[in-house]
């Protein structure tokens, strides 16, 4: 996805500078996502929104050209305000994503798509748009993309209510078979997902329209044998993009934190409005978890993987 900007797409036209702690731009963004990993490449936003887009008006995403586009599929488009832990759908295009009906080419002949963004979405400075694809032809694999940007809407409507973002493919979730020229393979589990509702403070419905597996989960899918190598993603949030800034320890490789433990937010990273300097980042009390300053706001905290501590050095900085 090169319209809006997924985080750290090296193939857009514009993009932002990567974040403080962000080494490189994703040279593997068009893999599909780890069966058992994150289900996003990254948890950094972009240092300053992608695009802003205005409730009730249309929109376009696009495709960068050259993918291996495996007959279509099935896509979803959402709106996240809690860094893609939950999002509603905002359009699909089921069966033939990519494509103007059946086909069994690997080359896409629909780069764009331009839908109008729901009324009643929230105005938020800081959203997240969300792309996931599930594959017709091919091994069983998951494409997914974030992009960060803002929405204004002069209605004031505070929250949105629709379909919850399904994760086919992937652990937890159920595996839609290859398709082998029925296009309606997997719709049930679309047609199925749950209602959530989400506002610019996050999700706000109740446990029952959490997103979660239609039925239960199949076994794990083989390695790709598509035309992008697939690349394991680690289990450890942001600690595979954030090599300087964060690293994520093992509970075994350092001492447990006391409870007591002061958080990281040390005044040279404050910023002018007494907020934070973006890219900077704080651990927790108890060590587990941390924000990151993301527009000169401190995010909602991030859980470190099992097993795993954020601990301060003395220079201010989190490891």
């Amino acid at each position: 996805m090169i319209e809006p900007c997924m985080r750290f797409n090296p193939n857009c036209a514009t993009k932002p500078q990567l974040p403080a702690g962000v080494a490189d731009y994703d040279s593997s963004i068009k893999n599909p996502i780890s069966y058992n990993g994150p289900f996003f490449k990254s948890d950094i936003p972009w240092p300053e929104p992608v695009a802003s887009w205005t409730a009730g008006e249309s929109v376009t995403v696009k495709f960068q050209p050259g993918g291996a586009a495996h007959g279509g599929g099935h896509c979803q488009f959402a709106i996240s305000y809690d860094n893609g832990k939950t999002s509603a759908i905002v359009h699909k295009v089921m069966e033939h994503c990519f494509f103007n009906g059946p086909s069994t080419s690997n080359e896409a002949e629909v780069l764009s798509y331009t839908f109008k963004l729901p009324a009643d979405v929230p105005a938020a400075s800081n959203a997240q748009f969300i792309w996931v694809w599930t594959n017709a032809i091919g091994n069983r694999e998951l494409y997914t993309g974030i992009a960060d940007i803002t929405i204004a809407n002069s209605g004031g409507s505070k929250s949105y209510t629709g379909q919850a973002t399904i994760f086919p493919n992937h652990e937890g979730y159920d595996t839609i078979p290859e398709f082998g020229g029925d296009y309606t393979t997997g719709l049930s589990l679309y047609d199925n997902a749950p209602n959530v509702t989400i506002s610019s403070s996050g999700y706000t419905a109740d446990s029952s329209s959490k997103q979660k597996p239609t039925t239960s989960k199949s076994s794990e899918p083989s390695s790709s044998d598509s035309e992008f190598e697939t690349s394991p993603s680690p289990k450890a949030s942001v600690s595979f993009v954030v090599h300087n800034a964060v690293k994520v320890t093992s509970s075994s490789e350092s001492e447990t934190p006391s409870s007591t433990a002061p958080s990281v937010k040390p005044t040279s990273n404050q910023g002018a409005d007494g907020e934070c300097e973006p890219g900077t980042l704080q651990c927790n009390d108890d060590g587990s978890g941390f924000s990151i300053c993301t527009w000169g706001k401190w995010s909602d905290e991030f859980t470190c993987a099992q097993g795993t501590v954020c601990k301060s050095s003395d220079a201010g900085s989190v490891y």
